[in-house]
């Protein structure tokens, strides 16, 4: 199984398939997110610091629309875990001070 570290905090298994957000949070980290997983708010961003992911979607480049946000950025509810990752999340619900959406689909 794929190894996710979120940079500073913990590591993890994650089976492979699954959406990076339900990962996350499946494991006590409290990413953001609003939207569902329809990748619409990119309130669920992540910086892969290291390992590779599948080519950005168009709906995704589209959400994330800034080019500055593109060249940085991956929304958690659009990638799927393929592949050992470390990340960073942009965005924690405690930070914030506001609840995750609805949970994202499988």
């Amino acid at each position: 199984m794929p190894q996710i570290t979120v940079e500073g905090e913990k590591t993890f298994e994650a089976v492979a398939g699954t959406k990076l957000v339900l990962a996350l949070e499946d494991n006590g980290i409290d990413v953001l997110h609003r939207c569902g997983g329809q990748a619409r708010c990119t309130t669920c961003r992540i910086e892969v610091v290291e390992g590779s992911v599948p080519p950005m979607s168009d709906s995704e480049r589209e959400a994330l629309e800034e080019p500055e946000l593109i060249a940085k950025f991956r929304l958690s509810c659009q990638l799927r875990v393929e592949n050992d990752l470390t990340i960073r999340v942009a965005k924690r619900a405690h930070i914030e001070e506001i609840g995750p959406g609805p949970r994202p689909q499988a």
